[in-house]
């Protein structure tokens, strides 16, 4: 049953989940930077807004992408007609479904790290002369960094394992949109268990050999170690 196996959907989980994740890295930091030095009822609302993804159901989520992104929608029209970008049932569909549902880990695990800072340490840092931006990078970001990491390995966990919002957007094209749970979820309403049996398996181990790995890296780097 091994032979002919498409792995071609285990490929794209990989390549969703790493553009998803670099993306919430770069989206998600200055966001947690904000929420954690504002204390308003704007900052609150923002915040809510970011966790409901950790809350609603991932269809519902892609739900609200289809109507936001959809080629019926204002936003999904002046993309296609202006710069020729479709993003339903499209790779893109399902980087940005796979970045709504995980970005919120990132940005609740950084958050948490910038708030356990001790301010006396940036406010030396302002008497020194620093500039904000300068503090940002060499005093914020090393001190914030375990907390960084893990919300990182569970921004990429949650990115590859995402289901249901990236069926929603992305569909199951073969060779196209395809990610791995989504070929699981195809094979086993085909009736072909042997195949379910395989892809689930193969998802498995390729699961815990990255977060084993990710985990590693996260223990080194927390000691100062060569990677």
């Amino acid at each position: 049953m091994a032979e002919g196996i498409n792995l071609f959907p285990l490929f794209l989980s990989f390549r969703v989940a790493l553009t998803a994740t670099l993306l919430a890295f770069l989206i998600g930091i200055p966001i947690a930077y904000f929420l954690n030095r504002s204390n308003g009822r704007i900052a609150d609302i923002i915040d809510t807004f970011l966790t409901l993804p950790i809350v609603l159901p991932p269809t519902v989520l892609g739900y609200y992408l289809l109507v936001l992104f959809g080629r019926q929608s204002s936003l999904g029209r002046m993309l296609e007609e202006k710069f020729d970008i479709t993003i339903v049932f499209t790779p893109t569909g399902a980087v940005i479904a796979a970045l709504v549902v995980s970005i919120p880990f990132l940005i609740k695990s950084a958050r948490s790290a910038f708030a356990g800072i001790d301010p006396s340490l940036l406010n030396a840092a302002r008497v020194l002369g620093r500039t904000e931006f300068n503090i940002f990078l060499t005093i914020i970001l090393p001190l914030a960094w375990r907390g960084i990491a893990a919300g990182i390995t569970l921004s990429f966990a949650r990115a590859l394992g995402d289901f249901g919002a990236t069926l929603m957007v992305a569909g199951s094209i073969p060779n196209e949109t395809m990610t791995m749970p989504i070929a699981i979820y195809d094979a086993l309403l085909a009736g072909n268990r042997d195949l379910v049996n395989i892809l689930v398996l193969i998802m498995t181990a390729v699961s815990i050999a990255v977060l084993y790995i990710i985990n590693r890296l996260e223990k080194k780097l927390n000691k100062g170690q060569p990677l």
